[in-house]
């Protein structure tokens, strides 16, 4: 598949994929007889694996190192797990951070909805008020 259509599969710029090829994140694409890239379509099983790492916030340096041992084979499994397991640790961190978060935003907002109740009770009309009184300056004796 050419560039173009695996920009299109995989929602990624051809820019984007020639980056990632630069520094090593994807494998070098055969060429055709033109010289054109020409990927086989595994590798989108490949990127949208990125995509996942690169959205919970894997830094392109770890990434670039879990793509260096995948290279190498099976003997580097091990270490590929474990940098994965750190990931996964960081990641169930963010989200109890996150979940944190969320409760205190649904508190403001329960917050705001009770006082939005309250006025909504206000602004019944059988309710009298006295009306409030003005402030007038008095005149000053000198």
């Amino acid at each position: 598949m050419k560039i173009g259509d695996l920009a299109r599969r995989s929602g990624l710029s051809a820019h984007t994929l020639r980056y990632y090829e630069r520094i090593g994140l994807l494998p070098y694409a055969d060429r055709d007889r033109s010289g054109r890239r020409d990927y086989d379509a595994s590798i989108l099983t490949w990127i949208a694996f990125l995509g996942r790492l690169k959205a919970t916030g894997m830094p392109i340096s770890e990434m670039l190192r879990y793509a260096n041992l995948r290279a190498q084979g099976h003997a580097t499994g091990q270490e590929r797990r474990q940098l994965l397991e750190r990931h996964r640790e960081k990641v169930r961190r963010r989200i109890a951070e996150f979940q944190s978060c969320l409760l205190v935003l649904d508190s403001k907002i329960a917050g705001y909805a009770g006082a939005k109740a309250e006025k909504q009770d206000d602004a019944d009309p059988t309710l009298t008020r006295k009306p409030v009184r003005a402030w007038t300056a008095s005149p000053r004796q000198d």
